[in-house]
């Protein structure tokens, strides 16, 4: 036994270095040889011209080969070649990296290279630098697996490997899997048994539709995107006050539930201000440009912030949409990719007709600065008594004109300020929130190393990476829109951009992306597991004209999708970090679907689509290091306390403990993928969050109520609105053991059953037993402890 661990060990090694199919003698240059030279390199001899050393530069052809004899590599002979040579060198004098680097090639990637020189060393541009092209779909033995394409990718490389797909899950994990998956909600116990007794043979395709068209899917969306945007209710520096914003969240949700197009979703949110008439909605989707981190601190230096605002923005808009890192560029040129600081600041004038000074105005030494939110959104009930009071104004100005008596001349003022302080009442009421308006652009500088202090940089105009081609406009000066439309253009970025989001789409419903790294495509990204299918992914969205729930619809009717995640020995044996996609993936569900899924279960969510941030429950003094101005958090006391996570206020310095708990981002930069930690404050979240205790008692009070008359059928249906399954005879006979002690332990403290019972702002049944009420409520918080529960499976 133990030497068969050894081996299975040394296997996993042995994967973690090299790729699966190179162990079958395929070497590919992006897929294996690239990524060694990345990592090991290009500090030294890649893009960046400042540092390079030995004026010798690996990461374009013309650098690793030559006609003459001192090329570094001579193809087909990897012991004339110098650069086998000095990767291979035992003198410490001569091999490369230098060991004063602190990196050292791996015995399996002097292999590799080895293996490359040996096969003629082939290169290629990097991968995610060429556009998608189209290719054949692969032909499979099994020809009744595939439901689309996407499958024949998928089993073609299983069957090339001998490996197996997974069998198809069971219909109560589909339809769980697809609900969390599509509108980050529990499937409710009608739902299943519907599902489960349809025997159609459009059943599952007809979940899909119903919930593509939920209101719900926008939600669980844009849970995704705000990561990306890095959205908050907080300017993040220094004090971290509060700014409104909250009006972008709710146009995110309606974009995905209306189906923008993706290419239209990016124009507005970048350039919406600057599109021919644009409507409300437009105007608030600019405010993507508005929730960077922001200071509001009295005393900061306009040039410094300047600088930090626009490093942010670049930061986050190639990160967002050109899965690039060019945030390495504020300082000097990209040390593994083509993008150069001249490129930094040629984006970064792109966003010069942003209004940044207002964040600086009004503030000295200790005040903070204010700048006021630019539109007020009023409701329909709001509009009409605006304008009726608008309307009563009017009047009375003109009846003040006329006016002679100076009695009567004194009542119509009376009146008049009685309304205008009504219409101000209306204003302070009125959502608020952040959009862009254009100014003239300020003078745009290459900044040396980065230093806002240095002004003998040369100034730059708007431009895109110099490597991406040119961009030219009509109209002289190049805008944000005109930046938009090159990400989205079929002939500009527009496949690039294809291709970095339907990663993206694959990531949310398989927990990986087919190329690992999500938001960064360069150097220091993983190459794709399958490359080919990536780009058939990305062609699909372009030619069906950036059709948002068609891609998510082709990616969830895939037979690849539908796969069950349990694996057996031989799959984890064969593919034990499951590249090639023989089984689905297990993975944790997010911090704000853990908190929906709770409170769905209860019966407490309230499902109310947008509106303002809401505070849940949080422990006392959390805030209390929070300064200009202090603050104390005041947590809802109404329904909005049973809200769905997306809308909980999100402070970036002070994020929610339980979001926290469980790896929910600061937003602080762009997060395209979320750690998934397994910590024990989590479980203790879990167990002890007011939110989570509240909808245990909830979830009892449930059970008492139409659980039916035995313990063991309450049981059952405490189990099933949880698991949406029947628990086996152990789980049933560990769930009555654990009732029994709390019944005997509430005996005991009925002060405690009573404390435990009223924990929450929703109301108890008077009716119910509390000693009974405390025991069934320790049962539910183990139920929504359960693995299972809190797992996308």
């Amino acid at each position: 036994m133990p030497w068969v661990i050894l081996r299975f060990c040394c296997f996993t090694i042995l994967c973690l270095v090299i790729p699966l199919d190179v162990v079958a003698g395929k070497v590919d240059f992006n897929r294996d040889i690239r990524p060694i030279l990345s990592r090991n390199c290009f500090h030294c001899h890649g893009p960046d011209a400042t540092h390079r050393e030995a004026d010798l530069r690996l990461d374009m052809e013309q650098g690793l080969k030559s006609t003459d004899a001192a090329a570094l590599i001579h193809p087909g002979q990897p012991s004339q070649s110098v650069l086998f040579e000095r990767v291979s060198s035992k003198d410490p004098d001569l091999v490369m990296p230098p060991v004063d680097s602190g990196k050292k090639l791996k015995s399996a990637e002097i292999d590799l290279i080895r293996q490359w020189i040996s096969e003629g060393a082939p290169w290629s541009q990097h991968w995610s630098y060429i556009k998608p092209q189209p290719v054949k779909t692969p032909t499979v033995k099994n020809q009744n697996w595939p439901v689309n394409w996407i499958d024949n990718f998928i089993l073609s490389r299983l069957e090339s490997e001998n490996l197996q797909p997974a069998e198809e899950a069971d219909k109560i994990t589909l339809i769980r899997r697809l609900s969390f998956d599509l509108t980050g909600l529990p499937p409710t116990p009608a739902d299943v048994k519907q599902f489960v007794d349809d025997t159609d043979p459009r059943a599952y395709e007809k979940l899909v539709e119903r919930l593509l068209a939920s209101p719900h899917f926008g939600e669980r969306m844009a849970i995704y995107w705000l990561d990306l945007v890095r959205f908050a209710d907080t300017v993040g520096y220094h004090g971290d006050q509060d700014h409104h914003i909250s009006p972008y969240r709710d146009y995110v949700i309606d974009a995905f539930n209306q189906n923008l197009p993706f290419d239209q979703f990016v124009r507005e949110q970048l350039a919406g201000d600057l599109l021919p008439e644009p409507t409300l909605q437009q105007k608030i989707a600019t405010g993507y440009n508005r929730v960077l981190q922001t200071s509001h601190e009295g005393g900061v230096q306009r040039k410094e912030y300047l600088a930090i605002y626009a490093a942010d923005r670049i930061r986050n808009f190639s990160g967002v949409f050109m899965g690039a890192t060019m945030g390495c560029c504020q300082c000097h040129d990209h040390k593994y990719d083509p993008y150069t600081i001249k490129d930094f600041y040629s984006m970064v004038a792109f966003f010069a007709d942003i209004d940044e000074d207002q964040h600086l105005k009004r503030g000295a030494d200790r005040i903070p600065t204010i700048r006021e939110p630019e539109i007020f959104l009023y409701t329909d009930k709001e509009k009409e008594q605006f304008a009726g009071l608008e309307s009563s104004i009017k009047a009375i100005e003109i009846e003040l004109k006329s006016a002679e008596q100076k009695e009567e001349k004194q009542q119509l003022k009376q009146e008049l300020e009685k309304l205008k302080k009504s219409r101000e009442a209306i204003d302070r009421s009125a959502l608020k929130t952040m959009i862009t308006v254009s100014i003239k652009p300020r003078e745009i500088r290459v900044l040396p190393r980065g230093n806002w202090l240095d002004e003998t940089g040369p100034v730059v105009q708007p431009a895109i990476p110099e490597f991406l081609g040119t961009l030219e406009s009509d109209q002289g000066r190049l805008s944000r829109l005109d930046l938009a439309d090159w990400l989205s253009d079929n002939q500009g970025y527009g496949p690039l951009m294809a291709r970095v989001m339907a990663n993206r789409f694959w990531y949310l419903f398989f927990g990986r992306g087919i190329a690992p790294v999500l938001d960064d495509f360069g150097g220091q990204g993983g190459p794709p597991h399958y490359p080919e299918l990536l780009d058939q992914l990305a062609i699909k969205f372009l030619n069906d004209q950036w059709d948002m729930k068609q891609m998510v619809k082709f990616i969830v009717m895939s037979r690849a999708y539908r796969q069950s995640s349990i694996e057996s020995t031989e799959q984890r044996t064969a593919d034990p970090f499951n590249h090639w996609l023989n089984r689905q993936a297990r993975f944790r569900l997010p911090a704000e679907m853990i908190r929906d899924n709770a409170l769905a279960v209860s019966g407490l969510l309230v499902k109310e689509i947008g509106g303002p941030s809401v505070k849940p429950y949080q422990p006392e003094g959390y805030y209390r290091h929070l300064n200009f101005p202090k603050r104390k958090y005041i947590s809802d006391t109404d329904e909005s306390q049973w809200r769905r996570g997306l809308y909980v206020h999100w402070q970036r310095q002070f994020l929610h403990p339980m979001l926290k708990a469980f790896d929910a981002p600061s937003r602080e930069e762009c997060t395209a993928q979320r750690p998934r930690s397994n910590t024990p404050i989590a479980a203790m979240a879990l167990l002890n969050d007011p939110t989570f205790v509240e909808a245990s008692r909830k979830l009892a009070e449930d059970v008492l109520g139409n659980g039916g008359n035995s313990d063991s059928a309450k049981i059952e249906y405490a189990f099933s609105k949880a698991t949406s399954r029947q628990p086996e005879k152990m789980e049933s006979d560990v769930l009555l053991t654990l009732l029994d002690t709390n019944r005997a332990a509430f005996s005991q403290k009925p002060q405690a059953a009573d404390a435990l019972s009223h924990t929450g702002l929703a109301k108890t049944n008077s009716k119910l037993d509390l000693i009974e009420l405390a025991a069934w409520t320790e049962v539910a918080r183990a139920l929504l402890n359960l693995n299972e529960v809190v797992t996308r499976n």
